[in-house]
């Protein structure tokens, strides 16, 4: 069971979503439901003896395209909906023992080219306003499938931290004229104490007002709303980058680093508004503050959304722009 309720107190949709309880968590190492379906073996959720980048319907959907009436009636102060829109899972690759830092840049840029065409096919669906591509991984950020995949949500509203952005970058775009995030990357980049690595047309940071304690964003250098306006040397650009980032992580203390990757851009349905002062952008939240210490999210963090940083952001951009593979 899947519904929308509406939090007045802090402006918000909550999706609640019974049945994913009931998701695979950690299945026997000799079954896998995202590796191919070997003949004669067990059938997986991909009905393939081989793949190269795969997109299915989420078997545990938070948002369905059909989706059942709210199990409550709600009321004018605490409305409910129908959970509307699709949740997708993509499997980067049939290897089961591999990562996306680990593939090579040509399978991570074909990666690029498969978020963008699934941006603009989700974009077309009336109910969807808004379209979050997303990695979650290892166990400390609650993985329960350890194949490298990540997801899709398309969402029927916008959520919060991106209505947030769309307003701040908005308001500073009519105070100034420019883009409030092309503006923070000049800033950065005048600064130099923050830069992770650059290309051509990416860079990589932590930026000044860091939350966690190595959170990277890759920027573009040019405005981009989001990843379906980039052409196809871009493209090529931000697998490059992404994968410089990911291998900083591994290579910092020498270990797989768990993270959480997020994609920021546009909201799907541009009819009616020109978010033309609004940078596509992606952050990672690794969740270690030391090599052996989460950074937990707790009374201040969970309670008021007052993040705290154990480290110095400029300290921790020096430590990632060292970060080469170990001998």
């Amino acid at each position: 069971m899947s519904e929308l309720r509406w939090n007045p107190i802090l402006e918000e949709w909550v999706i609640t979503a019974t049945h994913r309880q009931d998701r695979t968590f950690f299945p026997p190492a000799d079954y896998n439901p995202l590796a191919p379906t070997k003949l004669g073996g067990f059938p997986t959720e991909i009905p393939a003896c081989e793949y190269e980048i795969v997109v299915f319907e989420n078997k545990f959907p938070s948002l369905r395209a059909e989706a059942p009436q709210a199990a409550v009636k709600g009321t004018k102060l605490l409305p409910a909906a129908p959970a509307q829109g699709i949740c997708e899972v993509v499997c980067y690759t049939s290897q089961s023992d591999s990562e996306l830092a680990l593939l090579p840049v040509d399978k991570i840029e074909e990666l690029v080219h498969v978020w963008a065409d699934r941006f603009e096919a989700l974009s077309s669906r009336e109910f969807v306003k808004y379209i979050f591509i997303f990695e979650n991984k290892g166990r400390e950020i609650g993985v329960t499938l350890t194949h490298p995949h990540g997801q899709i949500y398309a969402y029927p509203f916008i959520p919060p931290t991106a209505e947030r952005e769309l307003r701040a970058c908005h308001t500073h775009f009519q105070k100034t004229g420019q883009d409030l995030i092309g503006d923070v990357l000049a800033e950065e980049l005048n600064d130099g104490r923050r830069i992770v690595s650059e290309n051509s047309d990416f860079v990589s940071l932590i930026p000044y007002f860091a939350r966690y304690p190595y959170e990277v964003h890759i920027m573009p250098r040019k405005l981009r709303q989001a990843i379906t306006d980039f052409n196809d040397d871009e493209k090529r650009s931000l697998a490059e980058m992404l994968k410089t980032v990911m291998l900083k992580y591994n290579n910092l203390w020498g270990r797989s680093m768990p993270y959480i990757m997020a994609m920021h851009q546009r909201p799907s349905q541009t009819k009616e508004e020109d978010f033309g002062y609004y940078r596509f952008h992606i952050e990672f939240y690794p969740p270690y503050r030391t090599p052996d210490k989460l950074k937990y999210l707790a009374g201040s963090e969970a309670g008021e959304g007052a993040f705290i940083n154990d480290t110095l952001a400029e300290e921790s951009a020096r430590m990632m722009r060292e970060a080469e593979p170990r001998t």
